[in-house]
């Protein structure tokens, strides 16, 4: 069976596509076939490139028991072809991530995360980088609710 190549971006990689890649790998390591998955996170600026996630949210993850294993890396052209789904965090996202798409070459379909939140359908992720510790667990619930749906949307589509 051909994996599913996953990729969630965000601005700078630190905050939330590093928490959405660790929750969803956390997920699909509780019951789905976490094999059939490559899992990445990437930012549309290049800010904090090799950097670890931002502390705030390492500990967010820390509390609910999920790790987040990536660095910090910027989203490149090379995505496009490299992955079947590009989520992102916010508006802004989609259209950094649109400016960069390929005439040829483009299996990724792009999606927003909240596209799978009934709440708030097509919303943005709040960036927590500014806020207070609370910001972090907002997003971790956000993203914890889009991932199940969007697992649930993977395992109906195969």
């Amino acid at each position: 069976m051909e994996k599913t190549h996953i990729l969630f971006v965000c601005l700078g990689n630190i905050c939330r596509s590093p928490m959405a890649e660790g929750l969803f790998i956390h997920l699909i390591e509780q019951g789905h076939n976490a094999s059939q998955f490559v899992v990445d996170s990437a930012g549309t600026a290049g800010f904090h490139i090799g950097s670890k996630p931002d502390s705030r949210m390492v500990e967010t993850a820390k509390s609910h028991e999920v790790s987040l294993p990536s660095l910090a890396r910027q989203f490149v052209q090379a995505d496009f072809a490299n992955f079947d789904f590009i989520i992102a965090m916010d508006e802004s996202n989609v259209e950094n991530i649109e400016r960069l798409r390929p005439q040829t070459n483009t299996r990724a379909q792009v999606l927003k995360m909240r596209d799978f939140d009934e709440m708030d359908k097509g919303g943005d992720v709040p960036d927590p980088y500014y806020g207070g510790l609370n910001g972090f667990e907002n997003v971790y619930q956000i993203l914890l609710n889009c991932n199940n749906r969007f697992i649930d949307y993977l395992e109906k589509t195969k």
